[in-house]
C-alpha cells in the first residue's frame, strides 16, 4: 500500500518531520540506501560522520562506480572506461551493510525493501537514488534488438560508452555520426552538447572528413549556449560550408531503422555510419513503483526540499537526477542533495528541525577540446514563502573557454570521486583528463 504524505501530514496535525520523528531512544536507526551513485553513495559517508549509530543498509548492483561525467572524454579516446571506474571499498568500509543486490519491490507501507536475490530490508528512512529510466518505447523501432546496435551511452559502462567508443573508432573517415537527443529535462544537460564537441576533436585529428548531425529535440541549445557555439565556430568550423557539425533544432527522434541505419524525425529520415540515439527519460522505475513519480505528467518525483522526502511516499527521500525540480540534474547536484539529505536526517534522528533554508551549490564543466573547458556554476537557497530552490547571486557561466579551466576541470572530477566514494589522499587517479 502506498502511503501519500501528504495525508499522512494532515492527519498528524501537519506537523513538521522533526517533530513527527523525534530522536530514536534505546534504538539504531535504519536506513536502507537503493543506489550508490553520487547521491547515494555521499549520502550513506555523511550520514554515518553525523550519526554513527544509524545502521546504513546501501544495495547496489554494480560491482564498481563507472562515472557519466568523463565518459564523453572515453568516447574521444582521451581515457579509457577504467579510468573513470572506482572501487567501492572504501564505502563498504563506511556502510554498515554492503549489498551487491538489485532491488525489485518496495513495500512503503511495511517499510520493506526486497532484492532480486531474495533478500529483505526493513527501514525507518528509505533513501532512493536510483537514478533514471530511459523510455526507448517512445521511439518506434528501438527495441531490444535494435538495442544491441545502437547504444545511448547515457549509462556509462562497457555495454554502452565502450560499445559506442569501438563503433567510432571501426566507422571509415568520411562517415557520418549520428547523435539524437531527447527534450529537456535530461540527466547533465550539457552532456550532449560536449558529447558533440570531444567527437569532433576526435574526428578532427582521426578522421577530418567525416561529419556529425546533432538531432535535437529542444527548440536550441539548453545549456552553455553561447560558449558551445564559440567553440564549435573556433574549433570545427561551425557556421562556414566546411562544417563538421550539422546543428538540427526541433528534430525529435520518432523512429529508428537499424536495417538502414536512419532515425526518423517530423522532417525526415537521417542516415549514420554509426547512431547514438538516446531516448526520453524519466525517474527510475521504482519511483514509479511506489507512487512517488508524479510531477511532470508522472516523470518526476516532488520533494521536500529542506529533507528531500517524498511528497508523496512517507519515510521515503528521493535524491539526484529523479526529482521534480529547477535544481540540475548533474552529479554535483546529486552529491550535495546527497549530504543535505544526511544532515536534516542527522538533525531529525537527534530530535532537531533541520536548516529552515538550506543551501545547494552546484558546478558542471564541459570540455570544448583536448586542452580547453568552461563551466557554470550555481547556487540554490530554499525560499519557505514559495517552498522552492532560487538561484542566487554570483551563480553564472564562464565568459569564454580556457587552458586553465581544462585542468580545473580534472581537479573537480578528482575531487567528486573521492568525496563521493571515500577515496583516501593516497588513491592514485589514472585519468589523463
Amino acid at each position: 500500500m502506498t502511503v501519500n504524505r501528504r495525508e499522512f501530514l494532515a492527519a498528524t496535525g501537519g506537523l513538521l518531520a522533526a517533530a513527527g520523528f523525534p530522536a530514536i531512544a534505546g534504538a539504531r536507526p535504519k536506513i536502507v540506501v537503493v543506489g550508490a551513485g553520487y547521491g547515494g553513495a555521499a549520502f550513506a559517508r555523511y550520514l554515518k560522520l553525523w550519526t554513527p549509530e544509524a545502521e546504513v543498509t546501501v544495495i547496489e548492483p554494480n560491482d564498481r562506480f563507472i562515472s557519466c561525467p568523463f565518459s564523453n572524454t572515453v568516447l574521444a579516446g582521451w581515457n579509457r572506461l577504467g579510468d573513470i571506474s572506482f572501487p567501492y571499498d572504501y564505502l563498504r568500509r563506511t556502510a554498515d551493510h554492503f549489498v551487491r543486490d538489485a532491488v525489485t519491490a518496495i513495500d512503503p507501507g511495511k517499510r520493506t525493501v526486497t532484492t532480486l536475490g531474495g533478500h529483505v530490508f526493513g527501514y525507518d528512512r528509505l533513501i532512493l537514488a536510483a537514478g533514471i529510466e530511459l523510455m526507448f518505447d517512445r521511439i518506434q523501432g528501438y527495441d531490444a534488438a535494435a538495442q544491441e546496435h545502437v547504444k545511448h551511452a547515457w549509462k556509462a559502462g562497457p555495454s554502452q560508452t565502450g560499445v559506442l567508443r569501438r563503433q567510432l573508432e571501426a566507422m571509415p573517415d568520411g562517415g557520418t555520426f549520428v547523435i539524437s537527443i531527447p527534450m529537456a529535462p535530461i540527466r547533465c544537460p550539457p552532456a550532449p552538447y560536449e558529447r558533440v564537441s570531444l567527437i569532433a576533436d576526435y574526428f578532427k585529428r582521426a578522421k577530418p572528413r567525416s561529419k556529425i548531425i546533432m538531432l535535437d529535440g529542444n527548440p536550441d541549445i539548453v545549456s552553455k549556449k553561447k560558449l558551445f557555439l564559440t567553440a564549435w565556430q573556433t574549433h570545427y568550423g561551425y557556421g562556414t560550408e566546411n562544417s563538421m557539425i550539422d546543428y538540427r533544432p526541433n528534430n525529435m527522434p520518432a523512429s529508428l531503422d537499424v536495417a538502414k541505419m536512419t532515425i526518423g524525425t517530423d522532417f525526415d529520415d537521417v542516415k549514420g555510419d554509426v547512431i547514438n540515439l538516446v531516448p526520453p527519460m524519466r525517474a527510475a522505475a521504482l519511483t514509479g513503483q511506489i507512487g512517488a513519480r508524479t510531477g511532470d505528467n508522472g516523470a518526476w518525483c516532488p520533494i521536500d526540499y529542506l529533507t528531500f522526502e517524498s511528497l508523496e511516499v512517507a519515510n521515503v527521500h528521493i535524491l539526484g537526477d529523479a526529482i521534480l525540480s529547477n535544481l540540475s540534474k548533474a552529479a554535483a547536484l546529486a552529491n550535495n542533495g546527497g549530504k543535505l539529505c544526511a544532515y536534516a536526517l542527522s538533525e531529525i534522528f537527534a530530535g532537531r528541525a533541520p536548516d529552515p533554508a538550506p543551501v545547494v551549490t552546484s558546478t558542471c564543466y564541459s570540455a570544448s577540446t583536448d586542452h580547453t573547458a568552461f563551466h557554470v556554476a550555481t547556487v540554490f537557497r530554499y525560499n519557505p514563502a514559495d517552498k522552492s530552490m532560487e538561484v542566487q547571486p554570483g551563480s553564472g557561466v564562464s565568459d569564454v573557454e580556457s587552458t586553465e579551466e581544462f585542468k580545473y576541470m580534472r581537479g573537480w572530477a578528482r575531487n567528486i570521486w573521492a568525496d563521493t566514494l571515500g577515496l583516501p589522499k593516497s588513491y592514485r587517479f589514472s585519468n589523463r583528463v
